[in-house]
């Protein structure tokens, strides 16, 4: 019986006779559901991060893809600063007579 939540592994619904190997979407949800999957194949031998039984480069890009959504790796990391060092500001020191 394949897993409900279609994860990554030897109980994986791609692993069953005759079925048709991942895919992109699948690539795209394997790769969101990384870091969770991850954990639980720590002490699952049935789950598994990425799927064996796949289409190639179209699973990959969309694991790829996947994964950086739900790592952060999109804005946030390509951003530029595009600003220049920080002037620093000059400060007037009153003496008292």
């Amino acid at each position: 019986m394949a897993n409900k939540f279609a994860i990554a592994g030897p109980g994986s619904k791609f692993q069953e006779p005759e079925a048709e190997p991942a895919g992109f979407w699948a690539g795209v949800w394997h790769g969101m559901s990384m870091p969770i999957t991850l954990i639980i194949s720590l002490f699952n031998p049935d789950v598994r991060i990425y799927e064996t039984h796949n289409t190639g480069k179209s699973y990959d890009i969309g694991f790829v893809i996947g994964a950086s959504m739900a790592l952060g790796g999109g804005k946030k990391g390509a951003e530029v600063n595009v600003k220049g060092p920080q002037e620093e500001e000059e400060v007037e020191i009153h003496e008292e007579a």
